[in-house]
């Protein structure tokens, strides 16, 4: 892991991924996740992204030796802690990210395998979804697909907790250390996410909550998680606080446009504040 040149006890961290004009999701909502979890932020942009809280208006790549030399800008001198993937639209994008983590030596990497917007825009191309299992899931220290990105990762069904289970399994063979499928998409009172380390099941419940306002909660999730691997958190820890982080966003949501609005991303700092 690259140390950098600087204070070496600032916890940080790396996103790389979209940037949502918005502010509710992409490397928005990574940085403000970041800072709010007493990380130091920094970002690669994959995409431009022209959108709100109704939808996606337009994309626009950024070409692969673009986010490439992001990266390499961080890597020759401030280093990071932790990294994560988001939206990463062209398998090219992909392979030249993976490419570049492999050369910095980054190991603590969380991919938040982005492939549609919450509006129904789909942010990978499909071309992408092969490259993102074969180049950078045997990179990753956690990967934190949702139940529809399961799906299409595994090319299978997700009617209940066996299958779930199964596609958890699949997930790991692609090379991923853990792999944690959200249950933000399962039905009940509560949502339920399975964690598998490649030998055990955990799950971590979470109370459901009946809002529109989600927009970017998978972002914010991951970078809650790669903030808690920048602080030297172990994984179980990691998604403890990831999981309470994003709890506290979605249950006190703010309101903020007419359509899919954003989480709460400063409700977890406010929370520690009353109770200390």
């Amino acid at each position: 892991m690259s140390t950098g040149h600087g204070n070496d006890k600032l916890p940080r961290a790396l996103t790389i991924a979209g940037s949502d004009s918005g502010g509710g999701a992409g490397i928005q909502a990574d940085l403000k996740t970041f800072q709010e979890l007493g990380v130091y932020g920094m970002s690669a942009l994959t995409a431009i992204t022209a959108q709100n809280t109704t939808g996606v208006q337009a994309v626009y790549p950024l070409k692969p030796e673009e986010v490439v030399q992001q990266i390499r800008s961080i890597g020759s001198d401030i280093g990071t802690d932790a990294l994560k993937t988001g939206m990463l639209f062209s398998s090219e994008i992909i392979r030249a990210i993976a490419g570049e983590v492999k050369a910095q030596g980054w190991t603590r990497l969380v991919v938040d395998p982005v492939m549609i917007a919450k509006g129904g825009a789909a942010l990978l191309r499909d071309d992408a979804v092969q490259a993102m299992r074969e180049e950078l899931f045997p990179l990753a220290e956690i990967v934190t697909p949702n139940i529809p990105e399961a799906e299409v990762l595994t090319s299978m069904e997700i009617r209940n907790a066996e299958s779930k289970r199964e596609a958890a399994k699949r997930l790991a063979d692609f090379g991923a250390r853990h792999v944690i499928i959200k249950g933000g998409h399962d039905e009940g009172a509560e949502a339920i996410d399975l964690l598998y380390d490649g030998r055990s099941f955990t799950e971590l419940a979470g109370r459901r909550v009946k809002t529109g306002h989600t927009h970017g909660t998978g972002c914010t999730f991951s970078a809650a998680l790669a903030s808690g691997l920048a602080q030297g958190l172990a994984i179980n820890a990691a998604l403890q606080q990831a999981k309470a982080f994003i709890q506290a966003a979605i249950e006190d949501g703010i309101r903020i446009g007419s359509g899919h609005g954003p989480t709460n991303h400063w409700a977890f700092r406010k929370r520690l504040a009353l109770q200390s």
